[in-house]
């Protein structure tokens, strides 16, 4: 398609269905929310959008709300425990606290899962397990914690501590993810007997203290909380790097990845359930979730004049010089509004060690101008799609049937109206096509993702616990 022609609102035949090696067939969706927005740095200031959502909790909840009206199965939020945004004219790009904001999402919905990211690194094991306990209890089964080392020097100063080596992080991050495991499982299934007449509350020997102690972190327990309808939370890990796959690949029902590529992404996820199997886990427990950052539009061009308005709030002269770089050309915020000159087009090469550039390139030669090629998304940090909600869903089905991912991570690129969007007109078109599911078939986070059940640590990797009793 060229610029000057514009895609209607007509579904894409659908593509040839493909088989995923592990018999899979329907596809898991995970909606991404930050701190009230949007995925673009421009969504706070989106016409009809409410510039107050940072504190507004109905406003999530209305999302919230949104995505399980679609069956997504998962909310998620990133978190990190700093500010990393310069808010003179950016909104922060994290929630107030994710496990409040969760908290308030529980009580307003009913089956979708709740997950948010806390760090091994700068926490202590009971406080996570109570934490974490305590939101699956309260949203009856539907809580996950996505187990991260953290690397932000900021962060590390909120602590009063710096950076640990990233082996040591990672060691601590084992222990961590051991000794919180331990502690959810210290209240055993049957220990809330409940015995009015009897004035018996909980029996006590089946509510234990663990007594762990490992290198980095050490608990003595026991966690005064019950068990939920899923038993305990499920663990999600975002890792990158063998350390990172490792330690996913022995705790994590869901992994958060960056692909770029449809090869990146089968990499990733064959790399992931190779790293599961010697981990003595049956790799399909494992599901990878391929970032993806769509919007929405009855026509490619309608979608890019969305972007283009996003696009407003960033110095796009900086990005013109950063997608010269990564295209191999001297770029000017000049020509913003001009397409490369067919002598540039020549010159041109992707970098190698850009994964996005050949994605650049290749959007370039269809003769936008820069301005547009920008609003493509060719330098976010997901893939991108900006069109109609049958291109949306192209790109979703390629991916999924080629054994990309298991699923994916929506980064939408403005909430108030992008959400709807996706759910109303993406999402039936999936559901057309045999991709996804018309409804929930269970209650629980472990149902959503067809995770085993556990309670406690996992018995089959007793044998490389690096705590012991």
């Amino acid at each position: 398609m060229t610029p000057h022609e514009a895609s209607t609102e007509t579904e894409s035949p659908a593509i040839s269905a493909d088989p995923r090696a592990d018999g899979s067939s329907n596809m898991l969706l995970c909606l991404q929310l930050t701190s009230g927005y949007g995925a673009q740095p421009g969504s706070w200031r989106a016409p009809g959008a409410n510039p107050s959502s940072y504190t507004d909790m109905d406003q999530f909840v209305r999302y919230a709300q949104a995505a399980e009206r679609g069956k997504i199965e998962l909310l998620f939020f990133a978190d990190t425990p700093a500010l990393d945004v310069n808010l003179e004219h950016e909104a922060p790009h994290f929630a107030i606290d994710p496990l409040l904001v969760l908290t308030a999402i529980a009580r307003e919905t009913e089956r979708i899962g709740l997950v948010t990211t806390s760090s091994t690194t700068f926490n202590e094991p009971y406080n996570l397990a109570r934490q974490f306990k305590a939101l699956d209890v309260i949203s009856h089964g539907r809580a996950g914690w996505n187990a991260v080392t953290t690397s932000n020097a900021a962060a590390a100063a909120n602590f009063g501590r710096s950076v640990p080596p990233r082996t040591e992080k990672y060691q601590r991050a084992d222990e961590v993810i051991q000794a919180v495991q331990a502690l959810w499982g210290s209240w055993e299934r049957d220990a809330w007997v409940r015995d009015v007449a009897g004035k018996r509350f909980a029996d006590m020997s089946k509510i234990q203290p663990i007594n762990m102690r490992g290198r980095h972190v050490a608990s003595r327990g026991p966690l005064p909380i019950p068990p939920s309808e899923q038993g305990q939370p499920v663990v999600f890990q975002a890792g990158g790097g063998g350390h990172g796959l490792e330690l996913a690949a022995r705790y994590a029902s869901g992994v958060y990845a960056n692909p770029f590529t449809i090869e990146e992404g089968q990499a990733h996820r064959a790399a992931l359930r190779r790293a599961a199997e010697r981990a003595g886990r049956n790799p399909d427990e494992v599901k990878l979730f391929a970032g993806f950052m769509p919007s929405v539009a009855p026509t490619r061009r309608a979608a890019l004049d969305r972007r283009r308005r996003l696009d407003e709030s960033v110095d796009l002269g900086q990005r013109v010089t950063y997608l010269g770089a990564m295209i191999g050309l001297r770029l000017s915020p000049g020509q913003l509004d001009e397409p490369l000159t067919a002598r540039q087009l020549a010159d041109a090469s992707p970098n190698p060690a850009d994964p996005r550039s050949a994605r650049a390139l290749e959007v370039a030669h269809e003769g936008w101008s820069l301005r547009d090629v920008l609003a493509h998304g060719v330098i976010d940090y997901h893939p991108v799609v900006s069109g109609t909600a049958a291109d949306v869903a192209d790109h979703m089905q390629r991916w999924f049937e080629a054994g990309a991912c298991d699923g994916f991570s929506l980064a939408i690129d403005v909430y108030h109206d992008g959400i709807d969007a996706f759910v109303d007109e993406v999402v039936p078109l999936l559901q057309r096509r045999g991709l996804f599911h018309k409804d929930y078939e269970g209650s629980t986070l472990r149902d959503h993702l067809g995770a085993p059940a556990q309670y406690g640590l996992d018995p089959r990797l007793a044998g490389t616990a690096l705590v012991s009793r």
